[in-house]
């Protein structure tokens, strides 16, 4: 038995010795104390319980934004693929008009740089990078 309980088991024998010193006059007022006192702890006890799930439900929405994105699909992956290759020839003609072979290589190391990133971002397992859902860190439920 908690606090909570010895505290209503108290509250419940005061009641109790008031109506017997006080008569049957005043019996339904007693009850009536009672029982708003009975609702005010469940009332607050709701109240922490909701509490405590919304903000579980906040640190999840948390910790699953923090996480790749599961709705990168492949066609996102291919169309990011396609559009940094027709970039690619823009950027190698112009490294190559510019700087010859230096700046053609400039260009290629900032369009592979770019679709490193990409893949990271969107598979964090392909460089050693963040844990998936699969692998538990041990602070998940």
């Amino acid at each position: 038995m908690d606090a909570r309980d010895t505290d209503l088991k108290k509250e419940l024998d005061a009641t109790l010795h008031a109506r017997k010193e006080l008569g049957d006059e005043y019996e339904s007022a007693l009850i009536d104390s009672f029982l708003e006192k009975v609702d005010q702890r469940i009332d607050g006890a709701v109240e922490r319980r909701v509490r405590r799930q919304l903000a579980e439900q906040q640190m999840q929405t948390a910790r699953d934004s923090r996480s790749p994105r599961a709705t990168d699909s492949w066609g996102e992956r291919f169309g990011f693929g396609i559009v940094s290759l027709v970039l690619a020839v823009p950027l190698s003609a112009i490294g190559g008009g510019l700087a010859h072979l230096p700046g053609v290589l400039a260009a290629w190391a900032g369009i592979v740089g770019v679709n490193v990133v990409q893949a990271a971002r969107t598979n964090p397992d392909l460089l050693g990078g963040r844990r998936t859902s699969s692998q538990s860190s041990g602070w998940e439920d």
